[in-house]
């Protein structure tokens, strides 16, 4: 049994839109599996594979506005790709954005509905990850979700500090998962971004459930009523979705 990270779900106010600017920063493909979803992907790609997390785009009433626990991270290959990059992402509705980070050397956006990403200076760790560096989650104890997301997806950790864990894709492909450790009081909520997980074979999702909680997850209820995935929430409290045959 075994489970694959697949996609980042986004929760938006208009899926389409929201899928298209994000489409045309990556460079990716755009497609709907219905009304209220919208999904990105590598062109070329065949889902699921490990070269690329995938994101999806789901409409809702009034996404919370609250200080992310997650975001992503955008490579650049030099300082010129990277003032580029970020030129174009501005004109195509991206804005800059303060989260008191201060003089550094990457630089903060946030998308047309307020999600906050950076793109990264060049660095040499992420020149092969493609678009996506990273996916980056706030958390109080990067080793402890190291260990719980290492375990849950069969991720090799790259490396493991107090303050800051990387994890990445046996095969060795694809963006970086990472866990930064933040300060009491800070990005304490992660209502519009989570992850989506897949069982390999997709029918041993019960199985794997029960695998995740012995290893530390919880069933969450978001309101989420008869469907055909699986809505349980990591060591931190931060959801995540089993998926299953939809």
């Amino acid at each position: 049994m075994a489970l694959r990270l697949v996609q980042v779900n986004f929760k938006a106010r208009d899926d389409s839109a929201l899928g298209r600017f994000w489409a045309e920063a990556l460079g990716w493909g755009l497609s709907s599996e219905g009304p209220g979803v919208t999904n990105i992907e590598p062109v070329g790609f065949s889902w699921p594979d490990p070269t690329a997390v995938c994101i999806d785009f789901v409409a809702v009433p009034d996404p919370a506005t609250v200080r992310y626990r997650v975001h992503l991270d955008l490579a650049t290959t030099s300082a010129a790709h990277q003032a580029e990059l970020v030129a174009r992402l501005t004109e195509l509705g991206a804005t800059p954005a303060d989260v008191g980070q201060g003089d550094v050397p990457w630089t903060v956006l946030a998308d047309p509905e307020g999600n906050v990403f950076c793109v990264l200076e060049p660095r040499e760790i992420y020149r092969d990850t493609g678009p996506i560096a990273a996916l980056v989650v706030d958390c109080a104890d990067p080793r402890a979700m190291a260990a719980f997301w290492g375990e849950a997806v069969g991720w090799t950790v790259h490396e493991v500090s107090d303050d800051h864990a990387r994890l990445r894709a046996a095969e060795g492909v694809g963006p970086y998962l990472e866990f930064l450790r933040t300060t009491p009081g800070g990005k304490t909520m992660w209502k519009r971004v989570h992850i989506d997980v897949l069982p390999n074979p997709v029918d041993d999702q019960a199985a794997e459930a029960a695998r995740l909680e012995s290893i530390g997850a919880k069933p969450a209820d978001v309101g989420q009523g008869d469907v055909s995935w699986i809505v349980l929430a990591d060591p931190e409290g931060n959801e995540f979705c089993v998926l299953g045959r939809g």
